[in-house]
């Protein structure tokens, strides 16, 4: 059996949908398919100004009513029969939605309401796949990823219990898949006490690969409007090229590096069981594209990898004492502790510099926790660049004409935190 993953692009709008359900079409009928869908196009962003703003009790119903009329036009285009049963569930799904904001205040943990509203993205975008697959003919069932998918209580990164996980969808899933296309949720999943989690910011490859690894499954292919995994950014760089094959242990650094394609935790379980993993277009859904296995090959072409919107935190020992071991640990527990996302840590005989994610109310707590023990400094409007497999020609073209505020380089690693 395979499993297919779908994000956000390639259920944009009516005429992706279809193109969708054509690939899934094509293979349905020779494999036993599991298809994991995230939210339509920037259907994410949108709930998380509608979180924000129900959260802080300003007035959303203009934003509302905008996500609203996209999923209704989208369902509009699809659906020629306006008593097609998929109206029905988007009123009942926007209702609930409503629902929930009104309560968002009442949530003294941020992150725990942020999953319960940002979650209705994916449970949107999967029940419109899944009717029209029907539509088009496809056997498939709708099915709720938070029943399958266990974790704890870490909102916004809730950590997969494996062992559970597996038991579950072992026992019900096998038997659904001997004649059903399986459509269901990216990025979600759920506690033992049926709260809703979320994996972390484009979760779903990861969710994709769990089910992979749970159903020991012949392949993952994540489709993307891309023709595979590229060396670089083809926004931000003129020249890029496509990777035929990598290893495991390469795109998993280049996505601990921040390369988007793929998220950063997708590669583990699908190592864990030699699972092969194809990165395909679905715009040209017949090219191979890129396949993620144990086999590294002998040349790997520098991967160029921009991450944005990082902050450099520098942290001082007040009495200019030089910085320590158990000053550092300190640090690192805080940032740990707070889920702060570390990027690259250098220190110096008397400060200790971070690169973070710019999330500003996980660093304003940082700092909170910190200020009385160092003095914390910071430079914001930044990026992170890393060169993996680097060679002096890449450094030259990437570090030309930038304003450079830190450093590093090791064996096969290049990276700069620069203006952006």
């Amino acid at each position: 059996m395979k499993i297919f993953k779908f994000g956000g692009a390639s259920v944009k709008d009516a005429p992706a949908v279809r193109n969708s359900a054509k690939i899934i079409k094509k293979h349905a009928p020779s494999n036993e398919l599991l298809v994991v869908v995230s939210a339509m196009g920037k259907t994410t962003n949108a709930l998380e100004v509608l979180y924000e703003k129900a959260h802080t009790k300003q007035d959303y119903s203009a934003e509302f009513k905008q996500l609203t009329q996209y999923h209704e036009d989208i369902v509009n285009q699809l659906f020629d029969n306006k008593q097609a049963p998929i109206f029905g569930v988007l009123v009942n799904m926007f209702t609930r939605l409503d629902a929930q904001l009104e309560k968002s205040p009442l949530y003294k943990n941020y992150d725990e309401g942020y999953d319960q509203i940002i979650s209705f993205g994916e449970l949107l975008s999967t029940h419109i796949v899944a009717h029209y697959l029907t539509e088009a003919g496809v056997n498939n069932t709708w099915l709720d990823a938070r029943r399958y998918i266990q974790t704890d209580d870490t909102w916004r990164e809730g950590k997969v219990d494996f062992a559970w996980t597996e038991k579950q969808v072992k026992r019900e899933l096998p038997e659904i898949l001997t004649n059903k296309v399986i459509v269901t949720q990216g990025f979600i999943g759920g506690t033992l006490e049926g709260k809703t989690t979320t994996l972390g910011r484009e979760g779903s490859d990861y969710t994709a690969s769990i089910f992979a690894y749970c159903l020991d499954a012949e392949s993952l292919t994540i489709w993307k409007d891309v023709p595979g995994v590229l060396n670089a950014d083809p926004r931000r760089l003129a020249e890029t090229h496509l990777y035929e094959q990598l290893s495991y242990q390469d795109a998993a650094e280049m996505t601990y590096y921040g390369a988007t394609v793929i998220h950063p935790k997708t590669i583990k379980p699908l190592a864990n069981r030699n699972i092969p993993l194809f990165v395909r277009s679905f715009i040209e859904p017949d090219k191979s594209g890129t396949r993620i296995s144990n086999s590294r090959p002998p040349k790997i072409r520098p991967a160029i990898i921009f991450k944005p919107n990082q902050k450099l935190l520098s942290f001082h020992i007040k009495d200019l004492a030089f910085i320590t071991e158990k000053n550092v640990s300190t640090i690192i527990e805080a940032i740990g502790r707070l889920n702060v996302k570390a990027n690259l840590m250098q220190n110096s005989a008397t400060s200790f510099s971070v690169c973070v994610d710019n999330d500003l109310r996980r660093i304003e707590k940082l700092r909170n926790l910190l200020s009385e023990e160092f003095s914390i400094y910071y430079n914001e409007n930044l990026q992170l660049i890393t060169i993996k497999n680097y060679d002096e020609a890449s450094v030259q073209e990437i570090t030309q004409g930038k304003e450079i505020l830190l450093e590093q380089r090791t064996r096969h690693t290049f990276q700069i935190v620069v203006k952006e």
